[in-house]
């Protein structure tokens, strides 16, 4: 045998070239040729046998013998038939393992038994008992009859006695919308192929168990030669995803130019990727341990994806139930125009007063309320109060003609360092602001120029972070998936991928095309305030009285940045849906932190402008939140320290902004402080037992502490994985407080409630309950492992195209628009009531 392969050899001159060595080379190869030929006959004797499929072979192999078993396979261009080699050793305790060679045609695998496999910390797991599919190559002829070999030897002098079995796998090919069941194993993996049927571009392959462990890999690979299929290299090519009990890819046609592939199922030597138990650790380096039975029964269906149809139908959706929006609001705005048409018949002169006109609301407190409401400092105030003047911070009466006048200057040559607004009377402002009762007149004495500045800045700055913050966010999305595309990892995102249509390079458009909502109603939003704006100032340009004196300030630079952050958390989310893992998350959530915040200012605003926080200190404070939603990203899983930490800066954060809204900011932080408060505490609960002057605020600011305290004590003690959406819900729930409290306070001093504000209140609380029932379906969790993410995953319930989360988009985006409407139109029935008799609560 070997002297024929050497006699070839001559004949193809590979002992060497032509020309004059060609017979000392010559003689050198028939010397070696000879020489090995009593090598192999003293040292190995081999045994090749022609054998036959599903038979059993009960055979020994030891170091002086060799068997080959040839095998005689006909394979088809139409049909395609799995060859499986089965192997099990019978005899153990042998210190060299045996080693199997299957030579094909086109591929060689090996393997040897007992099989090693790795896992974490390098432990080993030893198989006795494998089994392999092979790779079966492509043939051009319509039939072809092709040999393979399987090669059994082993470096032992000792016989080991092993079984050996190659069978057929008939169902190899597995068929569209047909479940295939089939039992998979750390040492047997299997792979079946699958052929794209005529008309049918995108498949979605799923794969499902009853079992949770052992963990399972899936993965897609193409039609070639070797065929990755153990742990320790299903990850080389193709796509692949763990799994517990669901798992699921949406394959394209255009990724795989043979119009077929591979699925692969491999077993897991270790469960700990799935989130199961890790296993002890060996006492010693080279221990091997038994991994026990790690059989895994499992299902795998291919069904069609959907079309292009489907795809244009979705699209056309979306963009018809928000443009619908659009539609409404141009309606309303043309009913409106006529009702100011016809009002204008009956406009009243611009001499007249509201309260000559008999417009002017009764307030509640006129009959006596105001009585006690003079110039008296409860001992409580945190603050050096300066000595009283006879100045009176009441009610002062405007010269129309100034105002009028001051329409017609520019609003950027006005700064609000050019002008001593209320320094001058630095003591009113203890007297004022220290009243029983406040009302809207006494905090919005500032001039409107500046504030209306002052305010616009909001808009101008969040426009300037939209653009920082969204550049580098959409960058890294694409690298993300990039990554994902040129990996295979299906690991890296958290997708519901029963339900995740791919577009191009993006694997789930779906949801982000149902982040169009947010965008499209944060435009509609910004188009209703520049109307609003327009409108109010060419009554202000008019010198109308009611646009003057009464209703509650119009100042719109918080609502264009309301809708400008209602776009911008609709590109973010678009870009968290992009690849949506723990590590971006905080892209889907910065934007809610900015909406809570600027929605909290804009209540507080409607009737204290002159002493709300301006726009550095906002986005400093909301700065300094996401400042920690991302440290609670990257450190407060488990650490004990940060929460610790975090949770002492959000009681004295709750303190410190109690304090100031309590005071109206007539406080100062300084060296003096535990002095005064010792004072307080020994003027009004020792000496004299007295209860809070504002007991309105008082309840508030009482309610929202404890509310703070608890949300503070469940995250020590809890320490939720989720800490982004735990600070949401912080924000969330003051939001809510103070909505209904300032609800609560608006109908105990009297007034009422419009009707479009009411249809907007129930509208926008029905929008959020049923998105809120969409919100916590959970289609997904990055806080566990991607396999047990998967698990939760759910088919498409909205024109095959939207799932649950999508469906939250859709809804969310509308209740937050109506709840910006509910803001912006809850207190149009004081628009001809004078501010002199609108409370400031």
């Amino acid at each position: 045998m070997v002297l024929r392969s050497c006699w070839k050899s001559r004949h193809k001159n590979s002992c060497g070239p032509a020309g004059w060595i060609r017979p000392a080379l010559l003689w050198f190869c028939v010397t070696q040729c000879v020489c090995g030929i009593g090598a192999v006959e003293e040292s190995k004797n081999v045994v090749q046998k022609d054998a036959e499929f599903d038979v059993t072979y009960n055979d020994t192999v030891t170091s002086q013998n060799q068997t080959i078993y040839a095998f005689n396979h006909t394979i088809s261009r139409n049909k395609t038939e799995g060859v499986r080699v089965t192997v099990d050793v019978l005899s153990r305790g042998s210190d060299s393992p045996i080693l199997f060679v299957v030579r094909q045609k086109q591929a060689v695998l090996s393997f040897q038994i007992p099989l090693i496999l790795r896992g974490l910390y390098q432990r080993k797991y030893p198989y006795n008992h494998v089994g392999r599919t092979l790779c079966q190559p492509p043939t051009r002829a319509p039939s072809e009859n092709q040999f393979f070999f399987v090669d059994v030897s082993t470096l032992s002098s000792q016989g080991t006695n092993y079984q050996l079995r190659v069978s057929r796998v008939e169902s190899f090919t597995l068929q569209t919308d047909t479940k295939f069941s089939f039992t998979a194993s750390p040492s047997q993996p299997q792979y079946f192929k699958y052929v794209f049927p005529d008309g049918v571009d995108t498949v979605i392959v799923k794969v499902n168990s009853d079992m949770t462990f052992p963990c399972s890999v899936m993965s897609i690979q193409d039609i070639q030669c070797p065929v990755y299929d153990l742990d320790n290299n299903v990850a080389f090519i193709g796509m692949y995803q763990t799994m517990t009990k669901k798992g699921a890819i949406t394959v394209q046609r255009k990724d795989f130019p043979s119009n077929s592939f591979y699925v692969v199922v491999v077993v897991k030597t270790e469960d700990e990727a799935c989130g199961g138990p890790l296993r002890f650790y060996p006492l010693r380096p080279d221990e091997l341990i038994d991994a026990g039975n790690r059989s895994k029964l499992i299902d795998v269906v291919v069904t069609p994806a959907i079309n292009s149809e489907v795809y244009v139908r979705g699209m056309l959706f979306i963009l018809g139930i928000f443009l619908s929006f659009y539609l409404l609001v141009l309606l309303m705005t043309c009913v409106e125009n006529k009702r100011m048409k016809k009002r204008e018949v009956f406009q009243i002169p611009a001499d007249m007063s509201p309260a000559e006109t008999g417009q002017t609301a009764a307030s509640p407190y006129e009959y006596g309320s105001f009585a006690d409401n003079g110039s008296t400092l409860s001992s409580e105030a945190i603050t050096d109060s300066a000595t009283s003047t006879d100045n009176n911070y009441g009610y002062i009466e405007r010269s129309l003609d100034g105002v009028g006048r001051s329409r017609h200057e520019s609003l950027s040559s006005v700064e609000e360092d050019d002008y001593d607004t209320l320094d001058d009377i630095n003591s009113d402002k203890n007297i004022v602001r220290t009243k029983k009762y406040l009302c809207v007149s006494d905090l919005s004495r500032k001039d409107k120029r500046i504030l209306s500045k002052k305010y616009q800045i909001y808009f101008w700055n969040i426009a300037t972070i939209a653009v920082f913050y969204a550049l580098p966010v959409v960058q890294l999305v694409i690298t993300y998936q990039t990554v994902v595309n040129v990996t295979g990892n299906q690991d890296i995102c958290y997708y519901n991928f029963l339900c995740a249509h791919p577009l191009g390079a993006l694997s789930a458009f779906n949801n982000i095309l149902s982040n169009l909502g947010y965008v499209l109603l944060g435009f509609l939003f910004l188009l209703i305030i520049l109307k609003k704006d327009i409108v109010h100032n060419r009554a202000l340009f008019r010198n109308d009285l009611n646009a003057l004196e009464c209703g509650i300030p119009k100042h719109y630079g918080l609502y264009y940045a309301m809708g400008t952050a209602l776009m911008m958390e609709g590109l973010l989310s678009a870009c968290y849906h992009v690849c949506p893992n723990y590590t971006n998350f905080q892209f889907d959530t910065s934007f809610m932190y900015m909406i809570a915040g600027l929605c909290v200012l804009k209540l507080y605003q409607k009737r204290h402008p002159d002493i709300n926080a301006s726009a550095y200190t906002a986005y400093a404070c909301l700065a300094g939140v996401i400042f920690f939603s991302v440290l609670g990203v990257v450190f407060g899983k488990g650490n004990t320290v940060f929460w610790i930490v975090f949770s002492v800066i959000h009681i004295l954060a709750t303190m410190l902004l109690s304090t100031q809204l309590y005071y109206m900011g007539r406080w100062r932080l300084d060296s003096g402080i535990m002095r005064r408060m010792l004072n307080i505490l020994y003027t009004d609960c020792i000496r004299q037992c007295s209860g809070p002057m504002y007991i309105d605020r008082m309840v508030l600011l009482v309610l929202g502490n404890i509310i703070n305290w608890s949300l503070a004590a469940f995250g020590l003690l809890e320490r939720p994985n989720d800490f982004a959406s735990y600070l949401l819900a912080i924000a969330i729930c003051n939001l809510l407080l103070y909505f209904a409290f300032y609800i609560i306070m608006k109908l105990r001093s009297g007034e009422r409630i419009g009707c479009l504000a009411l249809v907007c209140i129930l509208f926008t609380a029905v929008v959020w309950g049923f998105a809120l029932f969409f919100f916590f379906q959970g289609l997904s969790t990055w806080q566990k492992t991607p396999a047990e993410s998967r698990e939760h995953n759910r088919d498409c319930i909205l024109l095959s195209f939207f799932d649950d989360h999508d469906i939250w988009h859709f809804l969310s985006s509308i209740a937050m628009f109506g709840s910006f409407l509910v803001l912006l139109t809850m207190d149009d029935d004081l628009d001809t009531v004078q501010r002199d008799k609108i409370l400031a609560f």
